[in-house]
């Protein structure tokens, strides 16, 4: 292989002095090829299929921790010197997130740099990104222009969505008639009422916003929804044809407005490939396309994708197209139109073809950790879940040859590795954590540790250093800890016990070891830009406003830029706090400073114009760099929206959409996410949603109970009378059905067993995420009580555990924890 492989490059990178290349300032060609070929020596088997591409497909197949990333830009690197790219003829990288985007460019660069060519010749990109770039280079064509247009993410509960469901409802009185009566209905106002009320406020909304979304991004129009629903049989509601007229009303609105959503820029991009000249300057800069995360990819989206990656001048060959995933970490499919099933079939025509590379070493997990997630993965696949098609890729991860590269691959376990725990209730799981974590960092503390840590904590995240790490601990040896919860309702809980032990009865304290505990979800909840700017502004149009002035102070005291202390003693008198008379009673220093940061916002809202004070609002609560590009972004987009009229009703009012209805997507200007989520020593709560892509050495992963993983469809009680289904699922999975050209559709029964099926399939992977994030120990409990909405976690009754831990059990009994 090696020598086929420097065969071929030193064919291709004889030209030094080709005028477009990075070759004017390199080395002679053979230290070139020298330096590729170590490249490639550096890389495990699975990824050197990647190093040897020289053109056409290539599927890539990797399990978790088998390197994607590292492989991707080595590969990347290599074809930029093979192939002498360059800024005009260049490599398209995508990948699914913009903190993805910024590590896989700076791993290529790092390649870049081993091979002494300069950083041109390749450009990162998100799949928005790139496509709102094509849009934006041909704007007659795309029918795009930002100036003029808003981006909106809307909800359910969004106006564009209300908004069509009233057109709609108005214009189909008949239809609506029928979903009124529902299976059965006697004329009772009040019932009418009731009914009345959830379909527009609950029902039609999240059947607007679910299939809008997933017909949009699969490129299906309207007038389709609404022929395929003239196909229906044995479904009265004729949903196909409602959801299709509340799109076509959506769309209408759309352009009236001047809105844009995401999936219209795949649309507009689309539109400028459809142009022969324009897809023919576009292909004319693209060399290939390396994809990443491909199993969170959508037809339209790939079909973006394969459109670049087309030569213009050999239009009928195979596009220059990598597309790297696991279909067994497809994970965004109940909330997106991705499926896994595009990226089987595209690896399975690949694999006909001879190409199709399994990167299925992985030096992430210790062994124990490796024969668990398998055996989950080969039992939910020969279970009763897949009797009609299977969740996972038959493809399993095996560990990497003891001379691999990484450093410390396979880890040796901490303790048994994988400990499964049947705990009583909640509480004694997370009493049954914090011991553990303890345990974990007591092994590393100094004897006298204990006692000196109330005066200081440990700080992480950083190089060790007389001032961030005080008592000169050993910051490598300590280890990095993360709780998996299935929803941030979960995280809330573990993170409120932990931190007042005593008061749930519980024996232990990691505040005295100083342990920093990171809860992602809180972080997220509290760095809402727009709700912190709503807030103050609602507080500087109405400053007599007890509530208003409450809410401000509150957020003034979470930032920590004033005393904290009970405002309701002074919140109640407004007038009187803000603007104290000579006869009223002196203010202490705290209740002084408060004032004092009161009064200079209301100067400044006097001295400035509107349009300036969402900036200055951001610098007065001293943002980060993240919360500042966010405060920019979104004073752009409140500027935009209230253009003619900037008065200061109006921007509350835009605000106020923005925070209520909207999913206002915050900038996300920090490169350092996953250093600060997978700190040594510090303990951080997330989603196994947004653990995607991180790993830890020690996972703990509690409450997995079956109503969660892999639970069921829920349908609200206060809308069965359409059925024990709900329009929105049924709708989608029908829709899916189409794009797999699965005809005749299936019937409202048919689509909600199949719509069950898919958020079953989905909850397994989950769980295999989660478990994969584990390097050397991997914790997991079933209480046999839990609550039965996170909403109410001291109502606790019996639980059966997730279908799962049963089997681990009989498999692993050695780490069953008594």
């Amino acid at each position: 292989m090696t020598d086929e492989f420097d065969s071929d490059f030193s064919r291709s990178t004889i030209q030094i002095d080709h005028p477009n290349s990075n070759f004017s300032k390199l080395e002679p060609a053979a230290l070139l090829d020298s330096a590729c070929a170590k490249i490639r020596e550096s890389l495990r088997k699975g990824q050197h299929e990647m190093a040897d591409w020289l053109g056409g497909p290539l599927a890539v197949s990797a399990v978790p921790g088998a390197g994607k990333s590292t492989g991707m830009a080595a590969a990347s690197a290599i074809a930029i010197a093979r192939h002498r790219l360059h800024n005009r003829r260049q490599l398209i990288v995508v990948t699914f997130t913009r903190s993805a985007a910024a590590n896989i460019k700076s791993k290529i660069r790092q390649r870049l740099a081993e091979l002494s060519l300069d950083r041109g010749g390749f450009s990162v990109h998100t799949l928005h990104g790139l496509a709102l770039n094509i849009a934006m280079r041909h704007p007659d064509l795309s029918g795009l222009n930002l100036e003029n247009s808003t981006l909106v993410t809307p909800t359910q509960s969004h106006r564009l969505i209300r908004t069509c469901v009233e057109l709609w409802i108005a214009e189909n009185p008949r239809r609506y008639q029928i979903l009124l009566e529902g299976q059965q209905f006697d004329g009772e106002e009040t019932e009418r009422l009731r009914r009345q009320s959830v379909l527009r406020t609950e029902i039609l909304p999240q059947l607007a916003k679910t299939v809008i979304h997933e017909a949009k991004s699969s490129g299906l129009f309207p007038e389709q929804l609404l022929e395929m629903g003239a196909l229906e049989s044995g479904d009265d509601y004729q949903i196909l044809a409602v959801a299709g007229g509340l799109y076509q009303k959506y769309q209408a609105l759309l352009r009236s407005r001047e809105f844009i959503d995401y999936d219209e820029m795949i649309l507009a991009a689309l539109r400028v490939l459809g142009n022969p000249g324009a897809r023919a300057i576009e292909q004319k800069q693209v060399f290939a396309v390396f994809e990443d995360e491909a199993q969170d990819s959508t037809p339209l989206q790939t079909e973006l994708l394969e459109i670049l990656a087309t030569d213009p001048d050999n239009p009928n060959s195979p596009p220059n197209f990598i597309r790297v995933g696991d279909p067994n970490q497809a994970i965004n499919s109940t909330f997106t139109p991705a499926d896994p099933i595009y990226f089987n079939n595209f690896c399975d025509g690949c694999e006909l073809e001879n190409k199709l590379a399994t990167m299925d070493g992985a030096g992430r997990s210790s062994q124990v950790i490796i024969d668990a997630a398998n055996f989950m993965l080969n039992w939910v696949n020969d279970s009763e879940f897949a009797k009609n098609e299977k969740p996972f890729r038959d493809q399993t991860i095996k560990p990497v040859n003891s001379d691999d590269p990484q450093k410390n691959a396979n880890p040796a376990p901490i303790g048994l590795g994988l400990e499964l725990h049947y705990p009583r209730d909640i509480y004694q799981t997370v009493e049954l954590i914090g011991k553990r974590v303890i345990e974990l960092v007591e092994e590393f503390l100094p004897a006298d540790f204990v006692g000196r840590s109330s005066e200081k904590k440990i700080e992480t995240g950083g190089e060790a250093s007389e001032e961030k790490n005080p008592l000169q601990l050993p910051l490598e040896k300590l280890k990095s800890m993360a709780i998996l919860v299935r929803e941030n309702k979960q995280g809330k809980f573990i993170k409120e016990v932990l931190e007042n032990p005593k008061k749930h009865g519980l024996s232990f304290d990691l505040q005295k070891y100083g342990i920093k505990i990171e809860d992602v979800g809180e972080r997220d909840r509290h760095s809402q830009v727009p709700w912190e700017i709503l807030t103050l502004l609602q507080f500087l149009d109405r400053p007599h406003s007890p509530d208003y002035l409450k809410a401000a102070l509150k957020i003034l005291s979470d930032r920590q830029l004033i005393p904290k202390q009970d405002y309701n003693a002074f919140a109640t008198s407004p007038e009187q706090f803000l603007y104290p008379g000579p006869l009223d009673p002196q203010q202490s220093d705290p209740v002084r400073k408060c004032r004092y940061f009161c009064s200079s916002l209301l100067q400044a809202r006097l001295e400035l114009p509107p349009y300036q004070i969402i900036s200055f609002l951001a610098l007065a609560l001293q943002y980060d760099q993240t919360e500042l590009a966010t405060a920019d972004k979104l004073a752009e987009r409140v500027a935009i929206q209230t253009a003619g009229n900037n008065s200061m009703q109006n921007i509350l009012e835009v605000l106020g959409e923005i925070v209520s209805s909207e999913r206002f997507e915050p900038v996300d200007a920090d490169d350092k996410i996953e250093e600060r989520y997978t700190s040594k020593g510090q303990l951080t709560i997330i989603t196994m949603h947004k653990a995607k892509g991180l790993d830890w050495d020690c996972v703990f992963l509690p409450f997995l109970h079956e109503q969660t993983i892999p639970g069921n469809l829920r349908v609200l009680p206060q809308t069965r009378f359409l059925g024990d289904f709900t329009l929105a699922e049924v709708a989608r999975a029908q829709i899916r059905a189409s794009l797999h050209k699965k005809y005749p559709l299936p019937n409202l029964a048919e689509a909600w067993e199949q719509a069950d099926y898919l958020k079953k399939a989905e909850e397994f992977r989950l769980l295999y995420v989660a478990m994969t994030r584990a390097k050397s120990l991997l914790w997991m409990a079933a209480e046999k009580k839990g609550p039965f909405s996170w909403n109410k976690p001291d109502n606790l009754q019996e639980q059966k555990p997730c279908p799962v831990m049963p089997v681990l059990k009989q498999r692993f009994p050695g780490n069953v924890m008594l």
